[in-house]
């Protein structure tokens, strides 16, 4: 029984070549693309048509959610148990401040930390591209092209073919 396919896999030498291929890709009428590099390449983010992270707004969120609960959290112990020490007001914002400023921080963090786990699809127990043969050296001096299998264009044959035509070293038939 044939394996399900998860895409086609292109091997480029400098980024330039993988730039190349993903505008020819997208010019063809390919929508659903992955680029893999040893560095972040400028531009490809734009060509490739990533959605902008969201990740900041996240952080404001959890900012904010952090000081909520800081200074409600504080309001009601000094409201459930009040104690009058040295005579300074039950409710002294002032002293609210470490508090209010450590859970802002935590929860802005711890926000952000999940957001991202989240927009990139972690934790992954597989990713079938890093079975691929060649792909270890994504990470040291090569430039990699996925064309998804669930892109509408996708034709195992004729995608290999478009591939290699782009220029790319070596094309393979990555399987889920």
């Amino acid at each position: 029984m044939a394996k399900e396919l998860y895409g086609a896999l292109a091997e480029f030498k400098n980024p330039e070549d993988l730039l190349a291929a993903v505008r020819r890709a997208r010019k063809a009428g390919y929508r659903k693309l992955d680029a893999f590099t040893p560095f972040p390449v400028e531009g490809l983010d734009r060509i490739l048509r990533l959605p902008r992270p969201r990740i900041s707004f996240v952080g404001l969120i959890g900012a904010i959610a952090g000081a909520t609960t800081a200074l409600i959290m504080q309001f009601y112990v000094n409201y459930a148990y009040p104690l009058n020490v040295g005579g300074r007001p039950v409710y002294a914002i002032s002293a609210f401040a470490v508090v209010t400023f450590e859970l802002t921080i935590l929860f802005s963090a711890l926000s952000m930390l999940v957001a991202m786990l989240w927009q990139n699809g972690l934790p992954r127990l597989n990713y079938p591209v890093f079975g691929a043969e060649r792909f270890d050296r994504a990470s040291k001096d090569r430039f990699f092209l996925c064309v998804s299998a669930k892109d509408a264009m996708f034709a195992p044959g004729e995608t290999l073919v478009f591939l290699s035509e782009a220029g790319a070293l070596s094309v393979e038939l990555v399987p889920q």
